[in-house]
């Protein structure tokens, strides 16, 4: 992914934040053991255990012999995108129509390790992490290897374990142009309203907030 410095998290609580604040639900990649066949992409739900990304696959799943196979994966995570047109990026005193569109959006990649998790203990550690990130208000069964609803399809499941090796955060908001220009499109994108605009905006106002004059910052 291509991080320029202005789209780079501040620091790391940055990144932690705005994933704490958004649904863990992102596409794991895996590079398939055939070269000239696509890799792997499967959208999934993930817990957060530390420096541990924690999900659960059916075990009909095609992907086990890959995943088996691969020392790293990629999980991807993104949200608070906005398209934004054209005539919202025309320099000042320019047409609006020679403007350049781009895209706003927040997306972070774990590069991880995996493990597979096969053995029904392991499997129940991995779905009460689950339940608890996604169900705090519990009203669930307990997980349990022998009991159920869960002891008898813990079979029909594998987990994995996903070290974090290294994470690539990026916040595309324009952070490198004037701030008149970050704060007429967050204006744009209030108005406009629709999809994600509400998010984009925020995390651009944010963003200027914590940068201020890009320009000025390089200098620092």
């Amino acid at each position: 992914m291509l991080i320029h410095p202005w789209d780079a998290a501040l620091d790391d609580a940055e990144w932690q934040e705005w994933l704490a604040s958004h649904e863990r639900w992102g596409v794991l990649a895996v590079n398939n053991i055939d070269p000239a066949h696509a890799p792997f992409a499967l959208p999934l739900h993930f817990a957060v255990a530390g420096n541990v990304l924690l999900v659960h696959l059916a075990r009909p799943n095609p992907v086990w012999p890959h995943l088996e196979a691969a020392p790293e994966v990629r999980l991807s995570v993104h949200g608070d995108y906005a398209y934004i047109p054209t005539y919202w990026r025309a320099k000042a005193g320019g047409p609006d129509e020679d403007g350049v569109p781009t895209s706003y959006y927040t997306a972070i990649q774990f590069v991880c390790r995996p493990t597979i998790v096969d053995d029904a203990e392991g499997k129940v550690e991995i779905l009460t992490a689950q339940l608890a990130a996604f169900q705090p208000e519990g009203r669930h069964a307990t997980v349990a290897a022998d009991e159920p609803p869960y002891g008898g399809m813990l079979a029909g499941i594998r987990g994995v374990r996903l070290q974090v090796l290294r994470v690539e955060a990026k916040f595309k908001y324009d952070d490198a142009n004037p701030i008149e220009h970050r704060e007429r499109v967050i204006g744009h994108l209030e108005e406009r309203s629709r999809g994600l605009d509400a998010g984009a905006a925020f995390q651009q106002r944010r963003r200027l907030a914590a940068i201020g004059d890009w320009r000025s910052r390089r200098g620092r």
